[in-house]
This record gives C-alpha cells, structure tokens and sequence, in this order.
C-alpha cells in the first residue's frame, strides 16, 4: 500500500531556539510530518517558500526587515492555495485580523500545547481554518467595536508613544484642533476615558505596536 505524501512544512521565526524547538516537536513521532526548510525574516520566508514550496508555512508575525503579514501577503499573492499558519505572541484582535485578511488559513499562540499545533498543522494541509475558540472570540470582539480610520490610527499610535496634541499635529502635518476631534473620537470609540487607557487599549489588542 503506498504511503501518502508527508505534510511538508517551513518553518518562519526570527528565534533560532525557538525554530529548533519548533523542529524536535514536529519532527517527535509524527511521520507525516516532514520539515523541509527554515527562516529567520519576512524576505527569507518568500524566498525559502518559493524555492521549497512547502505545504503549510508555520509564520511568526514579528519579524526583521518584512512583518509576517507582509510575508504572508507576498506568498499568496503568487499562490492564492498557499497555506499559512500564523503561530505568534501577538494575540489582539487586530493582529488576527490583519493575518487573516492577509490570507492565513490559521491563527495559534506560542503558549499552545504541542497537541494543538500539530492538529492545526493538519487541518490547514487539508485545506480547512483553524481558529481556536479564544482565537474566534477576539474577532467577534473585533467586528463588533467601531473600526477607527486610517488617520484616527495615526493619532492612536503617536498617542501611544506618549505624544501630546501639538506633537502630533506638527508628526501628522495637521492643526492642534484636528488632532484634538481625532483623540475624542478615539477615546468615543475605544470606550475609554483618558489617553492613557486608550494606549492600554490599543496596546493589548494590537491596534499598534511600540517599536523595542
């Protein structure tokens, strides 16, 4: 009886270790599991998926030079199939948004049990999504709060980095009172009071990203 074809799989994090681990769990007792390559960046994954086609890329989302999502952009724009599991610390609303929108068919936390990576590994192979309920609940949060616009995400982000109105007038290119409309806006539909509490808020569902 022939054997089917072993679920090949890339592996995209900036962490060796974390790679190396990533390697000894799905490697451990898993025969259909074959682990064909490794990156450490945005650019490498594009390039290393190219050269391997792999059947599922398993993509951290914080990485050098090109973001997993951009990553994750460049690989579908030339295969729409290409089959991508995001496995990240990044676990707001917004960050599973943007992967998913990118075109990730899976989403996990790097906390997950190896049990759980690997039966996402195998449902994304065989073409299904894969969302924890955690996971699944974060979007549902998300489709039901207000969406901020591209210029209130602005404001948000240099509000986050601790910029006050006349800063980020003169950042934006805007008047102070304009900036003032963005931030009340923002605090309407983030549900805080005080620019302080919508950093936190911004902050845990990955509406922005302080750069390290």
């Amino acid at each position: 009886m022939t054997q089917p074809s072993p679920i090949r799989l890339l592996i995209v994090d900036d962490h060796p270790v974390v790679r190396d681990g990533l390697v000894a769990i799905l490697h451990q007792g898993e025969p259909d599991l074959e682990v064909v390559g490794e990156a450490g960046d945005g650019r490498e994954a594009v390039n290393a998926w190219r050269t391997l086609r792999p059947t599922v890329t398993i993509m951290d989302l914080q990485l050098p030079g090109q973001s997993g999502v951009e990553a994750i952009t460049a690989i579908r724009r030339e295969d729409p199939t290409a089959s991508i599991l995001v496995l990240t610390t990044f676990d707001g609303d917004a960050d599973i948004q943007r992967a998913l929108e990118a075109g990730a068919r899976g989403y996990l936390l790097k906390s997950v049990r190896r049990a759980i990576l690997i039966e996402a590994v195998r449902a994304v192979a065989s073409g299904q999504r894969y969302l924890p309920p955690a996971t699944a609940a974060r979007l549902v949060e998300a489709m039901e709060a207000e969406k901020l616009t591209a210029r209130e995400l602005d404001v948000l982000r240099l509000v986050a980095e601790g910029q006050r109105n006349r800063e980020i007038a003169e950042t934006l290119g805007l008047a102070e009172p304009t900036v003032k409309i963005h931030v009340n806006n923002l605090l309407r539909k983030l549900q805080v009071k005080d620019r302080t509490e919508a950093a936190v808020v911004a902050l845990r569902r990955g509406l922005v990203h302080l750069k390290s």
